[in-house]
């Protein structure tokens, strides 16, 4: 592979029972509007789903957007099955409600980033610009 062109690709899913996507859809509309491809998957999302889609379009980043309190797992879940399945190079961030005593953890399993509710769009964006596709060797 060699160094990706075109606009970053991002993936922007609600996994899980939760029901509330406002969040994710401000979210995909600021990425989009900075230029990014968004594929928004929508509602009830499964980890495999969301890894199965974020393959499929080639995507170099998924959001996770988890309000339901099972982050823990669904993070997890979502970086499992990208190494499974030998995409580990897609990078995924998240944001909800996550309890300040889950972020270490879950970035110690390799969540890139957490935003926690009072984050910006703006700070989101300029994340994902600086972190998503570094080239090679950087």
């Amino acid at each position: 592979m060699g160094v990706a062109a075109g606009p970053i690709r991002v993936v922007v899913a609600k996994p899980g029972l939760d029901g509330h996507d406002r969040g994710a859809k401000v979210i995909a509309r600021a990425l989009r509007d900075a230029g990014m491809e968004v594929i928004y998957t929508g509602l009830h999302q499964t980890p495999e789903q969301i890894v199965g889609t974020a393959i499929q379009e080639d995507a170099d980043a998924i959001g996770l957007s988890i309000l339901s309190g099972a982050h823990n797992t669904l993070f997890a879940a979502v970086i499992d099955l990208l190494k499974e399945r030998d995409a580990a190079d897609i990078l995924v961030f998240g944001g909800g409600i996550i309890p300040e005593a889950d972020i270490r953890p879950l970035k110690d399993k390799g969540v890139a980033e957490i935003f926690t509710p009072g984050a910006t769009t703006q700070s989101i964006v300029d994340w994902v610009r600086e972190n998503v596709r570094q080239p090679a060797g950087a």
